[in-house]
């Protein structure tokens, strides 16, 4: 099949590359112009199987555009405008006029890239699932899977969001190990939200011999040290806003100033960025700029929880009884604890799971696990007895104990180091905080 030819018409440098990046990654061929002026005459010429254009250009609005072309009765692509939230009331009217679509920003480039699909008329590739897969059975899972080879061939920048413990980092070490460009290179974790502004700041760019009171010698940061290979950013949506601008000169120069120095640095790293917050709406409230928002979220990988995929719980259980039979020794598991395994939420995901079949295989001295060795073991969490029938107590109440009760023994065994707790939770440090903070848990 021919591939589409896109017009993109797009002032912003920023969201123009993205843009041209992620639709190139999904095949088409896109011409990219920066003023309404410049497209024009290929817009007359008939080149194009849809157009997308900013509302907002520096010679002429979108409606003047439209309207211009209109009036030259050519037949025209499909166009799909890109609107601020203030802006709605033209992109409804334009509607109206002939255009095909509208996207609001902050917005979806999924969304977008799904739209511009239908539109064209050209199907956006589908991953085949593979044989034996290593994410997951799940549909969702195994198409994540399989787009790996290609994201990790072209993409310089990955996104990838998701709830706590499903394994972002995981999708982030199979790119870096896919990738042949840097495959036996570096791959440094950095978890942006663990450090303060200034910290984190060396931590990313190094700091110079003196750059501040304790700077005893020069320090590579993990730009330097990860060149040619991967550095894995997680929790971008912590990273504080004035980190935010040093970051995105980063992603459009390639190059770094450690702290305290006077020269810059040139690095090659591949950058994957991990949240489990929702990024576009902390761009709506002003927590996250928007320039950077565009730049790193070209190619976006959403891991759902597990909850939205049973099939992939009974598979990771027996995948970790599997792998773990030397530690702990050979376990399988019955139907009981397989169907009650598939009932459970999981909100801390495979790290819960993982905690709980390797609890199940320390304190059980039977090979079959059944639900009880699984979830009958609450008297060694210290968790208060199971309400009677005559209890009164109401059930969120009786679950506030539980909660209660897990992270104080938590907390006992780490010897309240709150950083090695919140990893063992499968939270964050600041989640941490905020429930010790809402329980009234203390030392």
């Amino acid at each position: 099949m021919q591939q589409s030819r896109l017009c993109l018409i797009e002032d912003d440098p920023i969201m123009g590359e993205s843009l041209c990046d992620r639709f190139a990654l999904e095949g088409f061929e896109v011409d990219w112009y920066q003023s309404a002026t410049a497209a024009i005459h290929n817009l007359n010429q008939g080149r194009y199987s849809l157009v997308i254009s900013d509302i907002h250009l520096p010679d002429m609005s979108g409606e003047e555009l439209f309207d211009s072309l209109q009036a030259n009765n050519i037949l025209l692509p499909p166009f799909i405008f890109i609107t601020g939230y203030g802006a709605i009331d033209k992109a409804v009217n334009l509607i109206k006029q002939g255009a095909a679509d509208y996207i609001t920003k902050p917005f979806d480039l999924d969304l977008l890239v799904d739209k511009v699909a239908a539109l064209s008329q050209t199907p956006v590739p589908l991953a085949q699932p593979t044989e034996k897969s290593i994410l997951g059975i799940s549909l969702c899972m195994r198409r994540i899977e399989a787009s790996i080879p290609r994201i990790a061939q072209h993409a310089a920048s990955v996104l990838i969001t998701g709830e706590t413990g499903v394994g972002k980092e995981h999708v982030a070490r199979l790119v870096h190990d896919s990738g042949v460009e840097v495959k036996g290179n570096a791959f440094i974790a950095v978890n942006c939200g663990a450090f303060s502004s200034t910290l984190l700041e060396s931590e990313l760019f190094g700091h110079e011999k003196g750059a501040f009171t304790g700077a005893n010698k020069t320090k590579k940061g993990v730009f330097e040290l990860a060149d040619g290979g991967t550095l894995f950013l997680d929790e971008i949506g912590d990273m504080p806003l004035n980190m935010q601008v040093h970051l995105l000169r980063v992603l459009q120069e390639k190059r770094i100033t450690r702290l305290g120095g006077e020269r810059d640095l040139a690095v090659d790293v591949r950058l994957i960025f991990a949240t489990h917050r929702d990024l576009k709406e902390m761009v709506e409230k002003g927590l996250f700029r928007e320039d950077l928002f565009y730049r790193i979220n070209v190619i976006h990988l959403h891991i759902p929880p597990l909850r939205a995929r049973t099939e992939d719980i009974i598979w990771f259980a027996e995948l970790y009884l599997e792998q773990c039979s030397n530690a702990h020794g050979p376990h399988c598991i019955d139907s009981s604890a397989k169907r009650t395994l598939a009932e459970q939420p999981w909100p801390g995901n495979f790290r819960e799971l993982k905690h709980c079949l390797e609890r199940a295989c320390i304190m059980s001295d039977q090979r079959i696990l059944t639900a009880t060795h699984l979830f009958g073991l609450a008297t060694d969490f210290n968790l208060p007895e199971a309400p009677s029938k005559q209890a009164d107590e109401a059930l969120q109440e009786y679950m506030k104990h539980c909660e209660r009760d897990y992270i104080v023994n938590a907390l006992e065994q780490h010897d309240w180091h709150i950083v090695e707790t919140a990893n063992s939770l499968g939270i964050s440090r600041k989640n941490l905080w905020e429930k010790m903070k809402k329980q009234r848990i203390q030392q």
